[in-house]
């Protein structure tokens, strides 16, 4: 997963920023015993996408597609199953954080979400409602 993070051309950070977030091999397998689920995308035995969703804050955590696998549904398919899984665990609104004025924010808001603000880095929080 953390080879599809680094690949990106939007929101990338290097492993060393990652790091200093205090996002690491270590904490995101910790996250996986502990109120996260994961979901990934493979093309011939290689990640090539994956979701996180975090059922304790009924949040999408993580979707990452490497670039030459976009635009084929991976993302949208994994949104789905992180979205599924929040709304089974009972969540009745879900939101996540994304860079303004990205692929990424038009993808989000063409399937339903809504920016309800920003954050303190400025990234727009998007929010969906159950149903």
């Amino acid at each position: 997963m953390f080879v599809v993070r680094t690949s990106v051309d939007e929101n990338l950070l290097s492993p060393a920023q990652l790091t200093r977030r205090g996002i690491t091999p270590a904490s995101v397998a910790q996250s996986l015993t502990s109120g996260c689920q994961a979901w990934v995308g493979e093309h011939r035995g290689q990640v090539v996408a994956f979701s996180i969703a975090d059922l304790e804050y009924a949040s999408i955590f993580a979707l990452f597609v490497v670039p030459a696998y976009q635009g084929i549904g991976l993302g949208s398919r994994l949104l789905e199953l992180a979205t599924q899984s929040l709304w089974g665990a009972g969540a009745d609104a879900i939101w996540l954080a994304t860079e303004p004025r990205t692929r990424a924010a038009t993808f989000y808001q063409r399937r339903g979400w809504i920016v309800t603000g920003t954050d303190s880095n400025g990234d727009l929080l998007l929010e969906r409602q159950r149903g």
